[in-house]
């Protein structure tokens, strides 16, 4: 049986419906994404992380709760990685990839964190 990681997120996400968390949350990338960001990696899903990561950038309104939800982003990804458990060289792979995903939502998801916000774009 597998086992599933304990993931953080706000008490706001853990409350919602499924249906408040459909309307904010989308999985890995933006929404209508086609293929360019897959919600797995190496076929481990990493859907819950990017639905938490979304939720928390729609209640984010400063910089800081931007870099936040991208920390938490990365630990919940690797949190997935490590929990499930894989041989060696494939976890290794995970996690190189985990940090892309990291580093995509730091250096380019600034337009997706400020949208619909004061001063943000849409």
């Amino acid at each position: 049986m597998a086992r599933s990681p304990k993931l953080y997120a706000p008490d706001s996400y853990r409350e919602a419906t499924a249906h408040e968390r459909k309307t904010v949350c989308n999985g890995v990338g933006p929404a209508g994404k086609g293929w360019m960001m897959p919600d797995t990696i190496y076929g481990l899903s990493m859907t819950e992380s990017a639905n938490i990561h979304d939720w928390m950038y729609e209640l984010g309104f400063r910089i800081e709760h931007k870099d936040e939800a991208d920390r938490v982003f990365l630990n919940n990804m690797l949190r997935t990685i490590d929990v499930v458990g894989s041989w060696d060289w494939l976890a290794k792979l995970r996690r190189k990839r985990a940090m892309k995903y990291y580093w995509a939502v730091k250096n380019y998801g600034g337009p997706s964190f400020w949208a619909g916000k004061a001063g943000g774009s849409k």
